[in-house]
């Protein structure tokens, strides 16, 4: 029986099927005309012997409207507005060739119409009931029973897919939505039972084996929300891709993923101002510093998206460079990609590099970034974060470099560690090359970026991985967290707004506690916090601080044109005090005196505060 039902959807078949159909229409008319009572055997042979210019015209409006390439197993509202116009159609020409014939003498006047009513029920209601009963069998038969969260386009559209699937993983059972104008409604047959918080109830009520999130749009907040509601009813979820990632790598259908911690802690994508993003860089050859890494690759991958003319490379890893020339190649073809493998404490190398390839524009994004390692490690960071900037930026003074944009941290700000002192001083060292020549320099100022090289989200996961425990230095430790997606995009658009010597501070929104961060990390993992996975706490390591902020008292915050920039003006450096400070660190990085180098550094940097234990232990030395 099912081969013989799939017969139906080929073309000969369905034509064969659909002119069938229409002498029983033609005579229906006619039955129905003379209220359902024999017709008059004058009458009867007189619409028989109409009959095959009835089959031929309806026929040829068929073909002209191609009904028999339609799928049975699909049919919908389209399908049958197609076959209403080709029914008028075939009408309208019927009742014109009777009224040239004799004048609609041998056809009485209600017979058109009782046609053109009768036929598309005949031809339609074989259809949907063929998909009604398909979609019953796919119901019945497959697919884990799915709760679908949301009732908008996207859980719309996620129902119509998993209907229409012959053999779905997911079968949808029942919607929610927290719009109250959409209680009680139905989408494909499915009852939108009520708001995100019944998930539990309904979760027991209907069998369900997994919660679908279709909701792209959805804010932190909300994510989180229906995350716990899906925990309590200790049931799997998984949700649709994000806004960002729809538009901005431009991803399309219904892949569903595993909610990811991002999903929990970004935020709704932001508004950018693309048409000035693309201006800003359309047509320039664009250098990054610390092309590899987890900043640098991401701005490199979103710089190649642009109407860029050519993208430097610059990277000390070798691994890291032919990671991110060989990703740039495969997705960006017909980009030109110079990778340059050199340290941007190499004066040669970053001044050949510049006067080869002439940027316009230069990111700076290579930096030693990570906190504890850095307290030990005090003449490198300085040599690399402080003389690396100078050397790197000086080189793009000289190479007549349009602009040069810092990426730092909100580690600079007040700073109690090496880290955040160097990137001070690096932002110091921008602001006072600003008015030196012909370059532009801009610094962008952001907090902790999620799942990047060396930070928490990784280490974590790798935890998870091992079974715990999960260390967390204090219970109260916090974060300001932003994806590295969002932060690029950022970076890209204070890069286009910028006109000289700002700091862009990026708006990080809340802080989020570590404690939280984990929680939910071992949550998203399937196990359960202090039951399966340990959170244990360890203290505060060296140079760590409770909280971070993301600008100084005095630095006058204001908001810019766009929403998530804001532009901090600090005070002014003088080009000959912070040049003759880093001559002196110079030296003593020569000399490997970090003594010298930390005095230096607390000069050159007055708001910086370093730990008692940096201070003992160069003064022991």
């Amino acid at each position: 029986m099912n081969g013989a039902l799939a017969k139906l959807r080929t073309p000969l078949l369905v034509l064969l099927h659909d002119l069938f159909l229409i002498p029983w229409a033609w005579l229906g008319a006619y039955w129905l005309r003379f209220n359902l009572e024999p017709l008059p055997e004058e009458v009867f042979w007189q619409s028989v012997r109409f009959l095959p210019w009835v089959v031929a015209i309806q026929g040829a409006s068929f073909y002209y409207f191609r009904l028999y390439r339609s799928l049975w197993r699909f049919a919908s509202l389209p399908d049958l507005i197609q076959i209403a116009k080709a029914v008028l159609v075939g009408s309208a020409s019927i009742t014109c060739l009777g009224f040239f014939y004799d004048r609609l003498e041998s056809i009485p006047r209600s017979v058109p119409i009782l046609y053109a009513t009768l036929l598309p029920i005949l031809i339609g209601t074989p259809r949907l009931l063929y998909r009604a009963w398909k979609d019953q069998v796919t119901t019945l038969l497959t697919g884990k029973r799915a709760l679908i969260v949301g009732a908008g386009r996207a859980g719309e559209m996620l129902v119509r897919e998993l209907l229409k699937s012959p053999n779905p993983e997911y079968r949808p059972v029942v919607l929610v939505d927290d719009d109250p104008q959409k209680k009680g409604r139905e989408i494909r047959g499915l009852r939108v039972a009520g708001g995100c918080h019944k998930i539990p109830k309904l979760v027991a009520k209907h069998r369900i084996d997994v919660v679908l999130i279709a909701i792209p749009s959805a804010t932190d907040r909300q994510m989180r929300r229906i995350v716990e509601y899906c925990e309590q009813a200790e049931v799997p979820f998984l949700t649709l891709p994000s806004l960002k990632e729809s538009l901005f790598y431009r991803s399309a259908g219904i892949d569903l993923r595993e909610v990811s911690i991002e999903d929990l802690l970004g935020r709704e994508p932001a508004q950018l101002d693309w048409h000035a993003i693309h201006t800003h860089l359309c047509r320039k050859t664009v250098m990054v510093t610390g092309a590899g890494g987890s900043i640098g690759s991401e701005l490199c991958r979103q710089l190649a998206s642009m109407p860029v003319e050519r993208l430097i490379l610059f990277e000390v890893c070798e691994y890291n460079l032919f990671r991110i020339e060989n990703n740039l190649r495969q997705c960006f073809p017909n980009l030109s990609i110079v990778p340059i493998l050199g340290n941007i404490t190499d004066s040669t190398s970053v001044r050949q590099a510049m006067t080869t390839h002439r940027p316009q524009i230069v990111f700076h994004a290579a930096a030693y970034k990570h906190v504890p390692l850095l307290e030990s490690q005090l003449r490198e960071a300085v040599h690399n974060n402080c003389l690396g900037t100078r050397i790197v930026a000086e080189a793009a003074i000289e190479a007549e470099v349009e602009e040069f944009v810092l990426i730092s941290t909100d580690k600079a700000v007040n700073p109690c560690n090496v880290m955040g002192a160097t990137k001070r001083a690096a932002e110091m060292i921008c602001q006072s090359l600003d008015s030196v020549g012909p370059t532009r320099f801009l610094t962008v100022r952001f907090g902790n970026v999620l799942d990047s090289a060396g930070s928490v989200v990784p280490l974590f996961r790798e935890q998870i991985r091992r079974g715990g425990p999960i260390t967390v230095t204090h219970p109260e430790i916090s974060r300001y967290f932003m994806t590295i997606p969002e932060a690029c995009q950022l970076i890209m658009q204070a890069a286009a707004a910028g006109k000289g010597g700002e700091i862009f501070v990026l708006d990080m929104g809340e802080p989020i506690k570590i404690r939280y961060l984990a929680e939910q990390m071992i949550r998203l993992s399937g196990k359960r916090p202090g039951i399966d996975i340990e959170i244990r706490y360890t203290g505060l390591r060296p140079g760590e601080k409770l909280n971070e902020e993301l600008f100084y008292a005095d630095e006058n915050l204001i908001p810019t044109g766009h929403r998530k920039l804001l532009l901090a003006y600090s005070r002014p450096c003088d080009p000959r005090i912070i040049a003759k400070l880093l001559d002196q660190i110079a030296k003593a990085c020569q000399a490997h005196d970090e003594e010298q180098l930390l005095v230096l550094l607390r000069t050159l940097v007055p708001e910086y505060r370093p730990q008692l234990a940096l201070e003992r232990r160069l003064t022991s030395a």
